[in-house]
C-alpha cells in the first residue's frame, strides 16, 4: 500500500525488490530494460534517490543501496526555506528546542560512560578555546556535545531534525559571530548540563537545559544563536573572537 504512494518507479523497484543496505543493484540500463522505464527519466529519478540519501553511486562499486537515513531530505528542505526567508531559521529553532527537552529523558538514560567522557572532553576543549589570547568559537564543539547527547536514540527522525539544526544553523553564518559574554555564558551551562549527567541528576540537567534555552530567548534572540555585539565593549571583545576554520 505504501510503495503504491510513492510517485517515482525507481523508488518502487528499488524498495519491492527488498534490497538492503550494503546490497549492489543492477545498472540503471539493466533497470531500464526490466521495468520499461526509459533511461532519462530513470536517471531523473535515480537522482531524486540519491538525494534522498537511499543510495550511492561510484564508477567502481556501481549503484548501491544505503541505510536509510532522514537528514538528507529535511537538511534538502530546511535549506530551501531559509534561503526563502531565513526567519524560517527561528521557527525550526524552536522545534529543535522543543525535541531536545522531549526526548531527554529517553536520551540521558542510554549515555554510557565512554559518552560522558566525550561530553567533559567537549566542555574542556570549548573552555581552552576560549581561553586563548586570540579566542575561537567553539562551534564544532557545540554542534558535538548536543548530539552526543541524543546519539542512542534509535530514531532516525529525532536525530535527522537534530543534525539538520546545526547544518542550518552554520548555513545562517550564527557560527561566525557571537561576544564574549554569550559564549562563555553558554559554555558554563553546558559545563554544568555535562555534570549533572554525570552525577546521575538527569532531573536537574534537564532543568538546566531548559533554563538555557530560556534564557537565550528571553534575551531577544532565537534559540542558541549568538549575541551580536551591540555596545563598543562588546565589539572590542567580538574583534578578539577568531572565526573558525
Amino acid at each position: 500500500m505504501v510503495l503504491s504512494q510513492l510517485d517515482s518507479e525507481f523508488l518502487r523497484y528499488l524498495l519491492a525488490h527488498g534490497h538492503t543496505p550494503g546490497d549492489r543493484l543492477p545498472s540503471l540500463s539493466e533497470i531500464s530494460e526490466e521495468t520499461g522505464l526509459s533511461m532519462g527519466k530513470l536517471r531523473e529519478q535515480f537522482e531524486v534517490a540519491r538525494t534522498l540519501g537511499l543510495v550511492e553511486a561510484s564508477p567502481r562499486r556501481g549503484i548501491i543501496r544505503t541505510e536509510y537515513d532522514f537528514l538528507p531530505a529535511v537538511r534538502l528542505s530546511l535549506l530551501a526555506a531559509l534561503s526563502i526567508d531565513p526567519h524560517y531559521f527561528t521557527a525550526f529553532g524552536s522545534l529543535r528546542a522543543h525535541l531536545e527537552l522531549a526526548y531527554w529523558d529517553e536520551a540521558v538514560v542510554l549515555l554510557t560512560d565512554e559518552d560522558k567522557a566525550l561530553l567533559r572532553s567537549l566542555v574542556a576543549a570549548a573552555f581552552h578555546k576560549l581561553s586563548q589570547p586570540r579566542i575561537q568559537i567553539p562551534y564544532q564543539e557545540h554542534r558535538a556535545l548536543h548530539l552526543a547527547i541524543y546519539r542512542r536514540l534509535h530514531n532516525p527522525f529525532v536525530l535527522g531534525l537534530l543534525e539538520a539544526y546545526w547544518d542550518a544553523y552554520e548555513a545562517v553564518e550564527l557560527n561566525t559571530f557571537a561576544d564574549l559574554g554569550y559564549l562563555q555564558a553558554v559554555w558554563q551551562y553546558h559545563e554544568r548540563i555535562v555534570q549533572a549527567i554525570c552525577a546521575g541528576d538527569f532531573a536537574d540537567g534537564k532543568r538546566l537545559l531548559g533554563e538555557h534555552m530560556l534564557l537565550l530567548n528571553v534575551r531577544g534572540i532565537a534559540m542558541e544563536a549568538p549575541l551580536r555585539a551591540a555596545s563598543t565593549a562588546d565589539a572590542r571583545q567580538l574583534n578578539q573572537v577568531e572565526q573558525p576554520i
